[in-house]
């Protein structure tokens, strides 16, 4: 290392100064000689002579290769001082190379010294940092030509979404004051601006299809996984701004009932496992149907199959004739819930429904029934869980159905009310509009006195059928050759995985809503939430096959235990002593690191004495002139 002198212009008193950073010399990929910064140490105006300026880096050489002290009474002391201040400064922010001794560890030191402080968040970072490594993602961006600093920095942002889901302006000032990431990432904290945070995420989302299809493989080959059923399904989130030159943004079915906003679609397949296989973006106002035929092929060509292809599982929205008939000439067998009950179907009477249970511990009842004229499998599926809610509902409805009818009734009676039949009609007309899958269970009749004025209105419930009588009650359909309803209800339950992704993605990795102004900013943002999957479905995925099934949020709150914390106390010489190092995590956070097989400690303990106290920063520009340049 050695010390050079750069002079810079002050705009306090319209003078230019010397200045003075601390370099290193190697040489680059084709041997030609280059040069880095590693620390800027300012003016140094506490040693005006050359030969102090040269004492003091050759004292840091020193400390860097652990020679001892030559010609200790010749050294000034005041450049000693700043040597051994500036060789901590490129230690801790890990500038050089740095293996602390074990050679004597004893101290006596002063208790009453002791403090804690810099103490900061690292279990959570530390399992997704290993689970980033687990995957490989470091690795495929390295063949990608990117930078090791842009790696670093793709990293704290992927973490900093798992952990803590935020704008990249708060991420900022987490990743600054709350968390550990950088000391695992390796990135510089100090250079982490929310501007920085944007840019990676864009050059990583033009890295989406390549990384996409490099972890659906590895995965596979890592957890020895087959896809033999595949889940599709459809998500929507929404924009927070009017997006006026959005191609994208579009107005349409909000799933959180934000017909004011504008929405953007997300569609995706993953496997049982939980474990993405492709994902897509399309407009707001694209039908759920419309989009199968689409990703099927591009699954298909990153993928390849060959000729057993996975089993898709669907939801009824997706499931029209036309997307069958296209599986079907893919050679894909499905599942779905079928679109429309069946009405006239048969059943082995010699049968009985199989109870099984749902994930709750609810019961269901399935049975296999015939449909005539279908070469498909049908299966009458009976929810108890599915029945009360639907109960619920059309009890709810039904009042204000009735309620509805009711001031229908008084207007006719009212004077000045509504009393034309035609327009008596015309209101029950759009209360059973609004009220569509009530309206059938009643019958309603107008009177009038034959000259073209109702004078009432009287309903009653149909006794030939009840509402409830089908609370509860769906069918699914497939093209599977399989009779057993364990199994049909198995791989039909695997759809549960993609709503709990869909949960994941829009609550825990915050998704939804998206406050970027433009498209390629919004299909950014999306791309970071599913690279933040990547790391949450492979901890979680772990940690279910040793029967741990905490969901991410509750991971987080556990692994949130375990801290780093700097310790400072003086021994007996007054030199302060500084330990930077992990807490042990509790018995909670200690269990997931073992059934993860991650290391418990990620960061090593850092250990350093300083002789004498820190040497305060000189902010204010001195108009002495300086004795070098």
């Amino acid at each position: 290392m050695f010390l050079k002198s750069i002079r810079k212009y002050c705009k306090n008193d319209n003078t230019k100064h010397g200045y003075y950073r601390i370099c290193d010399s190697y040489r680059d990929d084709i041997g030609r000689p280059r040069q880095r910064m590693l620390l800027s140490v300012g003016r140094l105006e506490e040693l005006p002579d050359i030969r102090q300026k040269e004492a003091f880096i050759d004292r840091i050489n020193q400390l860097v290769s652990g020679s001892p002290k030559l010609f200790n009474n010749h050294i000034d002391p005041i450049a000693e001082r700043l040597a051994q201040h500036f060789y901590n400064e490129l230690r801790l922010k890990n500038k050089i190379d740095y293996k602390p001794k074990m050679k004597n560890d004893y101290e006596t030191v002063k208790i009453n010294t002791l403090k804690n402080k810099n103490v900061r968040e690292s279990g959570a970072e530390s399992i997704c940092m290993q689970a980033f490594q687990q995957l490989k993602i470091d690795k495929y961006l390295r063949s990608r030509n990117w930078s090791d600093d842009d790696i670093n920095l793709t990293a704290t942002h992927i973490i900093s979404r798992a952990v803590y889901p935020a704008s990249e302006y708060k991420t900022v000032s987490w990743i600054k004051e709350n968390s550990s990431v950088c000391e695992l990432t390796g990135y510089n904290r100090e250079k982490v601006t929310k501007d920085k945070l944007y840019g990676v995420a864009h050059k990583s989302f033009r890295e989406k299809d390549g990384l996409e299809s490099f972890l659906s493989r590895y995965t596979n080959e890592l957890f020895n996984l087959e896809d033999t059923v595949i889940l599709y399904d459809l998500t929507n989130t929404y924009f927070e701004g009017r997006m006026l030159k959005s191609n994208l943004g579009k107005f349409g079915r909000s799933k959180e009932k934000r017909t004011d906003a504008k929405i953007i679609v997300l569609a995706l397949v993953v496997n049982r496992e939980g474990f993405l296989k492709y994902s897509d973006i399309f407009e707001g106002n694209a039908s759920d149907s419309s989009t199968l035929e689409h990703i099927v092929k591009k699954l298909n060509e990153k993928s390849g199959h060959g000729s057993q292809k996975p089993t898709i599982v669907m939801d009824a929205g997706i499931a029209t004739e036309d997307n069958i008939t296209f599986l079907k000439q893919q050679g894909h067998d499905y599942l779905c819930v079928a679109r429309s009950g069946l009405k006239q179907y048969k059943a082995d009477s010699s049968k009985q429904p199989v109870a099984l249970q749902d994930k709750k511990g609810n019961p269901i009842e399935i049975l296999r029934v015939n449909k005539s004229g279908k070469s498909d499998a049908y299966f009458w599926v009976k929810s108890h869980a599915k029945g009360l809610k639907e109960k619920g509902m059309s009890s709810k409805f039904a009042q204000r159905f009735e309620e509805g009818l009711q001031s229908i009734q008084k207007s006719i009676s009212s004077k000045g009310g509504t009393k034309k039949p035609d327009k008596v009609w015309e209101r029950i007309g759009r209360l059973k509009q609004k009220y569509p899958s009530i309206h059938q269970y009643y019958d309603i009749t107008i009177t009038d006195n034959g000259q073209g004025i109702a004078t009432g209105l009287v309903y009653h419930e149909k006794t030939d059928v009840k509402a409830d009588e089908k609370a509860g009650i769906y069918f699914l359909r497939t093209s599977l050759d399989i009779k057993d309803e364990k199994i049909i209800w198995t791989i039909y339950n695997a759809i549960r995985e993609i709503e709990y992704t869909f949960r994941v993605l829009k609550t825990d990795l915050d998704l939804r809503p998206i406050y970027h102004k433009t498209d390629q900013a919004a299909m950014a943002h999306l791309h970071l939430g599913l690279l933040a999957y990547w790391l949450v479905s492979t901890i979680r995925y772990q940690l279910k096959l040793k029967g741990i099934n905490h969901d991410w949020r509750e991971i987080v709150r556990i692994m949130n235990t375990q801290k780093v914390v700097t310790t400072t106390v003086e021994n007996k010489e007054g030199a302060t002593i500084t330990i930077r190092q992990c807490s042990e995590p509790d018995e909670k956070a200690a269990i997931i690191y073992q059934k993860l097989k991650y290391n418990s400690i990620s960061l090593p303990k850092k250990k350093s004495v300083w002789t004498t106290g820190e040497i305060q920063k000189k902010i204010s520009v001195s108009n002495q002139p300086l004795a070098d340049p």
